[in-house]
């Protein structure tokens, strides 16, 4: 008998959106929006479509954007079936092109290009925009095209219009196919997630059943299904998703989840203490705390190549671990079967994705390496559904502390990667104090939910300065914030100086060893990392 898939499992109870991907880098957006909308969607490169429309069984289907041009030879398509469904459907730019070439209509390259904000006058009411906006007013969208559709496929009318897309949207709402040659799942168009809502739900009529709520009684019977009467190890870093992970797998399995929390000495201050008095004090989740720091920061010594850090700390992290779970398996109540990860739904997207991408680059950057094949043991993903702000709202419906749950960001090889150069401990701590004076000051702010992520990364220069009546000869501190919503796109935060200030002014005074501070105001676009 083959073993219950626990992804089918949850899925299955939910209505359901396909959203194709033709390569854009904002197709995770799409699904956020749809989510966010309380409707379950899951996305499929363009290839695999076909494949993943007759396994999911939508009740409605979205078409990415994509860097392609439809005039190309070979450029990507929507499968047939998808048309010929029945289904509703909403194309977005690229998705608009394809839709118009493949029902019929047709697209041009060497017009004028609209990128970036544009406004678009309605000139007609549609069902995609019901309530939202008013026929001859006109409305600020993020557009991002270079080719547009000349010639709309039979049954299609104009329902808005740019100064550069004469078919901002057009629609055949008798087959309930909508098309905008706008984004409306980015930020920068105002109403596009209410466009996006409607179209779920007042157009497909689909259930607002995606809750946090549902998800979490789904997921414990799916994980009771797939473990059985086995035992389930869960490596825990203390971050915010394998901290959710430990506590629902807890709920389903009790004390049959043990817990590997393998200190490598590169956490933040006082992090290590929090982890192991929340989980095996308050949860009381059987936890095994390794302190490996002298292992790690000994293999490191005078390691300054960033890849080669990162190389170290996950071949020590897997070799710990599994020496842990060698001793675990002798402990006289059965060897665990199954290994717990943190996956989340943007790595499931990943790992099928048709091209690289800079979400691959930035994954690669910060993951410290998986687990060997030699340890023969099957995965439980509890997981693998959600987005990171789902995995949030998850932890809350748990209830974990707010602390944990609203965590900023930390990379898997620790403050290794926020220490350029060689690694010492002397270093580390002071790193340590400059990074909790500087989050101490954002807080006392009221900033740091406000803060994406921030941290104070020691520089590996040294400057002259004068402190009193002596000179000092000591590291750099830069420290850095900013504004994100999913971590592949960020922008600095624009700090009141006075907040700055202060941060600077404790770090000098406090901090032995630092006798500088400075901003970084650098804005992070797609496929750049971290500080290496």
């Amino acid at each position: 008998m083959a073993a219950p898939d626990p992804h089918a499992e949850i899925v299955s109870h939910h209505d359901k959106v396909l959203i194709v991907d033709f390569g854009s880098q904002v197709t995770q957006l799409i699904a956020r929006r749809v989510r966010e909308a309380g409707v379950y969607c899951e996305i499929a490169p363009f290839q695999a479509a076909a494949k993943a429309f007759a396994a999911l069984a939508p009740k409605a289907v979205i078409l990415s954007g994509g860097p392609c041009s439809v005039t190309d030879a070979g450029s990507p398509r929507a499968p047939e079936e998808i048309f010929t469904s029945g289904l509703p459907i909403l194309s977005i730019c690229y998705g608009q092109q394809t839709t118009a070439v493949q029902l019929g209509g047709a697209v041009e390259g060497g017009h004028a290009a609209e990128f970036g904000r544009a406004d678009i006058e309605i000139v007609e009411p549609s069902a995609l925009f019901d309530g939202v906006w008013e026929t001859g007013k006109r409305y600020p969208v993020w557009m991002s095209h270079g080719d547009r559709v000349t010639r709309l496929p039979a049954g299609f009318t104009v329902k808005a219009v740019s100064e550069n897309a004469p078919f901002a949207i057009a629609s055949d709402e008798a087959r309930r196919i909508f098309t905008t040659m706008f984004h409306p799942e980015v930020v920068h168009t105002p109403d596009g997630a209410k466009l996006i809502s409607n179209f779920v739900h007042k157009v497909a009529g689909l259930r607002r059943d995606w809750t946090m709520a549902a998800f979490r009684g789904e997921a414990i019977k799916a994980i009771r299904d797939q473990v059985g009467p086995g035992r389930v190890l869960c490596g825990l870093s203390g971050g915010v998703d394998s901290s959710v992970a430990a506590v629902l797998l807890h709920e389903a399995i009790g004390d049959r989840l043990t817990c590997v929390f393998v200190d490598h000495g590169l956490m933040r201050m006082g992090e290590a203490n929090e982890v192991v008095t929340l989980f095996r004090d308050h949860y009381n989740i059987p936890l095994v705390h390794v302190d490996a720091s002298k292992a790690f920061l000994g293999e490191l010594d005078g390691v300054a190549d960033p890849e080669a850090k990162r190389k170290i700390i996950g071949r020590l992290f897997i070799e710990t671990f599994e020496a842990e779970a060698k001793k675990i398996a002798s402990d006289g109540k059965g060897a665990p079967e199954f290994l717990a990860q943190g996956t989340l739904y943007p790595d499931v997207i990943e790992s099928v994705s048709f091209t690289g991408g800079p979400s691959v680059t930035i994954k690669s950057h910060h993951n410290v390496g998986g687990l060997p094949e030699r340890m023969n043991m099957k995965l439980v993903e509890p997981l693998r559904e959600l987005f990171k702000d789902e995995v949030r709202a998850l932890g809350r419906e748990l209830g974990l502390p707010e602390a944990f749950v609203g965590r900023h960001p930390f990379p898997g090889p620790g403050l290794a990667i926020r220490c350029p150069g060689g690694v010492t401990p002397e270093k580390l701590e002071i790193l340590r104090k400059a990074d909790a004076i500087y989050l101490d000051e954002i807080r006392k702010a009221g900033l740091y939910d406000t803060i994406w992520q921030a941290f104070a990364v020691l520089l590996p220069v040294r400057t002259v300065g004068v402190m009193g009546d002596g000179r000092t000869y000591d590291f750099v501190c830069a420290l850095r914030a900013v504004t994100s919503v999913d971590g592949m796109t960020a922008d600095f935060y624009p700090f009141d100086m006075n907040v700055l200030g202060r941060a600077a002014t404790r770090i000098i005074n406090e901090v032995k060893g630092i006798n500088r501070v400075v901003y970084d105001v650098t804005s992070k676009p797609p496929g750049t990392i971290e500080w290496e």
